[in-house]
């Protein structure tokens, strides 16, 4: 059974998280409200995801909602309601960006790989919930759009994951036509690995996260943040940063017992060191 992430009192937990065999799925819990990313459920979100950082119990994440929408974006109506404030909202949007956008570094910083499971459409922060995320698996009937042009608010945030998980030219066009594409278009352009029936999507989400989740969470840490930190880097520096890397991964255990267990034709016997 999934239990809230954390006491939410006389409303249903906008955040469910279960644990079984060593994967930690997060259900976004706002179905009614299209799992718009309200302060409340980007602060829970940031609570869980500290939570699993340390958590040596945990070596994937699938992240996952309920209802017909994966995630609308952020919640309009609770930003609109600011604007009574006695600076217009600013103070409050200014943070619950900066929240906002500091949830999804610690999605991108996470040791633990993280694999989104995509029902529905994910439009606007809810895309880039998605793009943030290490690997995706969507539903064959999802959509994907960052239509903050058509309202007069452009996606500046999201921009920032999806200018990251695909090419420039395809984040343009999501960005200045406003446009949603489908999850074909989506996986074409790199933006989801894997589709799926509607029906299938958690289980094969949950599946490649058990793929991940059966190799050493040390080399799988390393090779996360690697991969990260050289994407920023012009090809000289990011050669020489994983030339170190390497280095310093051939001198862990997982790395001295998985080389001996490829050459022994035998299965490797992960200690996370």
């Amino acid at each position: 059974m999934s239990k809230p992430a954390a006491a939410h009192p006389a409303a249903a937990p906008v955040l469910l998280r279960e644990d079984r065999d060593g994967i930690a799925t997060l259900t976004l819990n706002r179905p009614a409200a299209r799992n718009a990313l309200s302060a409340e459920l980007i602060a829970a979100l940031a609570d869980e995801l500290t939570a699993i950082r340390d958590d040596r119990g945990v070596r994937a994440v699938v992240l996952a909602a309920n209802g017909p929408a994966f995630c609308a974006g952020h919640d309009l109506k609770e930003l609109t309601a600011r604007r009574a404030d006695a600076d217009g909202g600013r103070a409050f949007f200014t943070k619950t960006f900066e929240l906002c956008a500091a949830m999804m570094q610690a999605i991108v910083h996470l040791p633990q790989p993280v694999v989104a499971a995509v029902n529905g459409t994910a439009s606007a922060a809810g895309c880039q919930l998605v793009a943030s995320c290490d690997l995706v698996v969507a539903s064959e009937s999802a959509q994907f759009a960052t239509p903050g042009v058509n309202i007069g608010l452009f996606c500046s945030a999201p921009m920032v994951a999806l200018s990251r998980k695909v090419a420039a030219g395809h984040a343009m066009e999501m960005l200045l036509t406003g446009e949603p594409i489908t999850a074909r278009r989506a996986h074409e352009i790199g933006l989801v690995n894997r589709l799926a029936a509607s029906e299938r999507v958690l289980e094969e989400a949950f599946a490649l996260a058990r793929t991940v989740a059966g190799k050493s969470a040390h080399v799988q840490k390393i090779g996360k943040e690697a991969f990260y930190r050289q994407t920023e880097m012009n090809l000289a520096d990011a050669y020489a940063y994983a030339s170190r890397v390497m280095a310093e991964n051939m001198m862990a255990r997982d790395a001295e017992e998985g080389i001996g267990a490829f050459v022994e034709k035998r299965t490797p016997n992960w200690k996370d060191r």
